[in-house]
């Protein structure tokens, strides 16, 4: 198996509790959406479809360091879809609904990061 690409801080907790996979397929679902997870959850939430009940349960353990929007995590996610999966750029612009160029971005750890505005940028207000 391909080494894993190391999570994010914010990406961390879900990837220990549910393992590499499932955080990506549990990421893909609910990334970008509010998601509250019960102490002791009984097997009625639209997760347990994606991650199962175990899967569940393992995030109720780390509830408390989980935002309450779950990350998108997008960048981190290209990495895997490319590492572990073995996907095509191509494929992986279409599974994240990305461009190309972001999708490069994103997998290129040498790309220039995004400035902010130029200096000579007049001010819209």
């Amino acid at each position: 198996m391909p080494n894993i690409p190391r999570p994010p801080a914010h990406i961390d907790p879900y990837v220990t509790a549910l393992g590499a996979e499932l955080a990506v397929r549990f990421l893909l679902a609910f990334g970008g959406a509010e998601f509250y997870v019960a102490k002791d959850p009984k097997g009625k939430a639209l997760a347990v479809e994606v991650i199962g009940l175990d899967g569940l349960r393992a995030l109720a353990a780390v509830a408390d360091k989980l935002p309450a929007r779950v990350p998108t995590a997008k960048p981190w996610i290209a990495k895997y879809l490319l590492t572990v999966d073995g996907l095509s750029r191509t494929d992986i612009c279409r599974k994240l609904h990305a461009t190309m160029p972001t999708v490069a971005r994103w997998l290129d750890d040498n790309a220039p990061k995004r400035e902010g505005p130029h200096p000579d940028q007049l001010p819209l207000l």
